[in-house]
């Protein structure tokens, strides 16, 4: 969450920042924070002081029953009882005012960079690159060019899937219902091998491998900033009060709440793949088909903890990173920077890397590359301590899919498509132990 020194020392940014995510009646959030928050302080300066006033009073007590003031004394006794009571009246109003200003602040989100562009909906995003040969609005253009297909035979990949026995849906219906398939022989392979490739090359980038829970409790749904936002998309366990992931970053980023960290080991580089789960209500029609959205589905996700200075290298480093395992897979894709009003409620800069389904027309996102500045640090209170000084600070947070597997298994299916069989890229040939699915 937003931190009250932000709010209050630049209000005017804030509230344009919030105005530029397209959050409804920013200035007036940002008042009521305000004024909430001064009711604390009045409320926090009041106790100190009958504290300070209850304190004197009772060192006087000892000093009027020395010399024989009894009665003085036994009023400076019943003062002080009095101030306590008050004291214990303040303390509640400090709690609630307190809670309310939690409350408030949580229902806020995070603030855009200024590089981010304005912007209602993901019509306004911004292509910032591009490996294909023709990509409107690129400022880099690649030489990215399809694998020969016989034109008939292009087929999207849930008619691939069961031509070559790969995925069953109707299947994951029976089981479980729609979004949750059932990968059969190479299907399985294949979602393996992407697996451990994905895993093996974050790896090689420095990445320590985590293997967390996949169910969390609520403080860490907070700590992440899935909760109160994304609650309805969350599955939930209401017995255990547990909440089903939808990534991994909530239990990996969550290994840090209440952590205070020194300088020297960040950035902390962490990777973890996680089944994750996504209610989706409310999506229907073409995006659902196939792999396109699912309730339950495999992906490896990257996470850094990092120093305010560093984070915007290590955002680029991430960004890197990802675009690295797409053209390792020879996939078509393309690097957006999402507008104010498309960003997540907990971003405060994010970059969208999408393939194209060469059978569908459209382009397919597969990972999401996100900084979120000191927004969930302030929520988990993850801190560091600069080298030199005793005073901690918060940590920067960072995150991002390397990658999610429905959309890029979709994608390769689909894009190479050959008279022969569907043609596996080299760098995972390895991995599935064939190079062809026939």
């Amino acid at each position: 969450m937003l931190t009250l020194r932000l709010i209050n020392e630049e209000t005017e940014r804030v509230i344009r920042g919030l105005e530029k995510k397209h959050f409804k009646d920013a200035a007036e959030a940002i008042a009521a924070v305000q004024a909430t928050d001064k009711q604390r302080r009045e409320a926090q300066q009041q106790l100190d002081n009958l504290l300070a006033e209850s304190k004197k009073k009772a060192a006087e007590i000892g000093g009027l029953m020395k010399q024989g003031f009894r009665e003085e004394a036994e009023k400076a006794k019943a003062l002080v009882a009095e101030l306590k009571e008050k004291a214990k009246e303040l303390e509640a109003t400090m709690d609630e005012a307190q809670r309310s200003l939690t409350e408030q602040l949580c229902q806020i989100p995070n603030i855009p960079y200024d590089e981010v562009p304005e912007g209602a909906a993901a019509e306004d995003n911004v292509v910032v690159k591009s490996n294909l040969k023709e990509c409107d609005g690129t400022d880099t253009v690649g030489n990215w060019t399809t694998n020969p297909v016989v034109e008939a035979a292009r087929l999207p990949h849930w008619e691939l899937a069961k031509k070559y026995n790969l995925i069953d849906f109707d299947l994951g219906v029976k089981i479980t219902g729609a979004g949750f398939p059932v990968y059969i022989g190479k299907g399985a392979r294949l979602q393996r091998a992407l697996i451990n490739f994905f895993l093996d090359e974050a790896r090689k980038a420095g990445y320590t491998e985590i293997m967390p829970p996949t169910v969390v409790n609520a403080a860490s749904g907070y700590g992440t900033g899935q909760l109160p936002d994304k609650e309805g998309q969350m599955y939930h366990a209401e017995v255990d009060d547990f909440y089903l992931i939808p990534t991994a970053e909530v239990p990996v980023t969550n290994i840090y709440r209440d952590v205070i960290l020194d300088e020297k080991d960040l950035p902390i580089k962490n990777c973890a793949y996680t089944q994750c789960f996504r209610r989706e209500a409310g999506s229907y029609g073409k995006d659902v088909r196939g792999l396109n959205r699912l309730h339950e589905f495999s992906k490896i996700e990257i996470v850094r903890i990092d120093t305010p200075e560093h984070s915007k290298e290590s955002h680029r480093e991430m960004l890197d990173h990802v675009e690295g395992l797409l053209k390792k897979l020879e996939l078509p894709y393309r690097i957006l920077r999402l507008c104010g009003g498309d960003q997540s409620f907990t971003s405060a800069i994010c970059y969208d890397f999408e393939v194209y389904s060469e059978a569908q027309k459209r382009w397919l996102e597969v990972s999401s590359v996100s900084n979120f500045d000191t927004y969930q640090a302030n929520r988990l209170k993850c801190r560091y301590r600069p080298e030199g000084s005793k005073k901690p600070e918060l940590c920067h947070t960072l995150n991002g899919s390397a990658l999610a597997l429905p959309r890029i298994v979709a994608a390769l299916l689909e894009n190479n498509q050959t008279e022969k069989g569907i043609r596996i890229p080299k760098a995972l040939q390895p991995y599935t132990g064939f190079d062809v699915i026939d």
